[in-house]
């Protein structure tokens, strides 16, 4: 196993476990328990921890990582044709209904 994120949140770290395993790299997430222990261990101990579980997944993941790094896209709004909701450019599903992003 190898580290290969320490998240700010535990938010991150979830959303980036599920883009890992939606691609078939098995992680594991460190330290999710732990934000209760802030004020009595330093900060950077509670953090949440993504460690893989094959470190030959480690090249794949680290550009996933640096993808959802990125600042999001800007554009215009685009709007859902299942339900009509209006989502933000950077979603890639609807956020009321879950259909996937139109071609564009």
């Amino acid at each position: 196993m190898k580290r290969v994120y320490v998240a700010a949140n535990l938010q991150d770290a979830y959303l980036l476990a599920h883009q890992l395993g939606e691609a078939g790299i098995a992680c594991h997430i460190f330290n999710e328990n732990m934000q209760g222990g802030l004020g009595e261990l330093p900060f950077t101990h509670v953090w949440p921890e993504l460690w893989i579980v094959d470190e030959r997944d480690e090249r794949r993941a680290l550009e996933m990582i640096r993808a959802f790094e990125r600042p999001g896209a800007e554009g215009p709004p685009w709007t859902c044709p299942a339900c009509m909701e209006e989502n933000p450019c950077n979603f890639a599903v609807c956020w009321r209904c879950g259909h996937e992003i139109p071609p564009r």
